[in-house]
């Protein structure tokens, strides 16, 4: 009898603990959840205690997050536009890049167009097919790189169907189509054209999850919808819509995205770079913490005349812009950048170098090479050896560098 007692009361402890083991697991597993929704999964294991190793996985985004911190200790990544698609001298050829023809690495960070997607297009609006884009974002994510996807959608106020080649002109109907300042409020629910917008999205969505590796992993990808915000040369600039409006617009596109599962989309903000800006000034339209990773600039030096400008407007921006990101857990970058047409071939190591040294940016990227209108090296081009010192230099970093 005694026994039969001990041995009750052994079972009764050991159910006591193991509800209690439960609950303890079942709190942790609540932690982790939030924690991953808000991309900081991959402090999970030193923080859940008894919690069992492994038990959230980290998402594409997370993994890509911790990345991103970790390469911004060595250095900073430069990045090409369409890099893959067509030089100064070449287009469509499979395997050519001006930038590893001009220094013998391919960029860390190529960025991507999807403008013409929401149109049903088999091309976006530079003519790149889709099917074309995809292989190269799954190649170059497979060869270590990064990849970071922008979208210039058409005014769904005024574009017709089949757009330009059904007969409008530049710029009617495009995303630099500023005519009416109620496009923004137009696709909002409830407005007129939402429905509209909303098949928008859904072609959106269904290219992004198109990009998985033959494996069948999503590729991550620094997503940079609505940029540049801060001026009034897109139908989603600031004198365009209210700020209600353009955050609502972010947020319609963000929860369209996560509802329809996205973990791998790193959502990046960038306004354009302006004179004296202020951290107010820089986040005025910002959408919150909660549904922004990465925060960015835009800035261009259009003509020779502009350099001094340039390094001055670029460095003051720079020091709001990683102070604002510090304190707000975001990655900071300059999302896009250049010189039109490299007027000044020492532009590389004069201007550009000089102006992020000692910034804890991400990367820094130039816009494409078209042959009327050019932003990267060329090996054909007199910037070519100044790009290669750039190249070499111990601020930067190519594929080679964060492999």
């Amino acid at each position: 009898m005694k026994k039969i007692l001990i041995f009750a009361l052994a079972l009764v402890i050991t159910a006591g603990a193991s509800a209690q083991k439960k609950a303890k697991k079942s709190e942790m597993d609540k932690k982790c959840s939030k924690m991953e929704q808000k991309h900081d999964c991959g402090m999970h294991e030193g923080n859940c205690g008894m919690h069992m190793q492994g038990c959230c996985k980290q998402t594409p985004a997370a993994r890509l997050i911790e990345r991103l911190k970790s390469l911004s200790a060595k250095g900073i990544m430069y990045g090409h536009q369409d890099a893959p698609f067509y030089g100064l001298t070449w287009e469509w050829e499979d395997g050519r890049c001006d930038v590893k023809e001009t220094c013998g690495d391919f960029p860390a960070v190529m960025g991507f167009e999807l403008g013409g997607i929401e149109m049903g297009d088999a091309k976006n609006l530079d003519s790149v097919p889709f099917t074309r884009m995809r292989e190269e974002i799954i190649a170059h994510h497979q060869r270590g790189g990064i990849v970071t996807i922008s979208w210039h959608p058409r005014n769904p106020l005024t574009t017709i169907m089949g757009g330009g080649p059904a007969g409008q002109k530049f710029p009617e109907g495009t995303a630099w189509d500023v005519t009416s300042d109620q496009v923004v409020k137009s696709i909002l629910p409830g407005g007129a054209k939402h429905d509209r917008f909303v098949i928008w999205m859904q072609r959106v969505a269904t290219f992004l999850a198109s990009l998985k590796t033959p494996g069948g992993e999503p590729v991550p990808i620094l997503f940079r919808p609505w940029h540049e915000n801060s001026g009034s040369w897109f139908w989603w600039g600031e004198k365009l819509c209210s700020v209600e409006e353009y955050r609502a617009l972010w947020n319609m596109l963000q929860d369209q995205l996560r509802a329809e599962g996205f973990d791998n989309l790193v959502w990046s903000y960038s306004p354009g770079m302006q004179d004296n800006l202020t951290a107010q000034r820089l986040m005025d339209r910002y959408p919150g913490d909660d549904r922004v990773d990465m925060l960015g600039l835009d800035g261009y030096q259009w003509t020779p005349e502009e350099k001094n400008q340039f390094i001055e407007r670029g460095k003051q921006n720079l020091a709001v812009l990683c102070q604002v990101a510090k304190e707000h857990n975001l990655i900071p970058a300059l999302t896009e950048c250049g010189m039109k047409n490299m007027t000044e071939p020492t532009w590389w190591t004069s201007t550009l170098l000089p102006t992020v040294k000692g910034f804890p940016i991400s990367y820094m990227l130039t816009w494409r090479n078209f042959k009327n209108e050019w932003f990267g090296p060329s090996p054909e081009k007199p910037d070519a050896s100044y790009f290669r010192d750039f190249y070499n230099s111990p601020t930067t970093l190519f594929l080679k560098d964060i492999k």
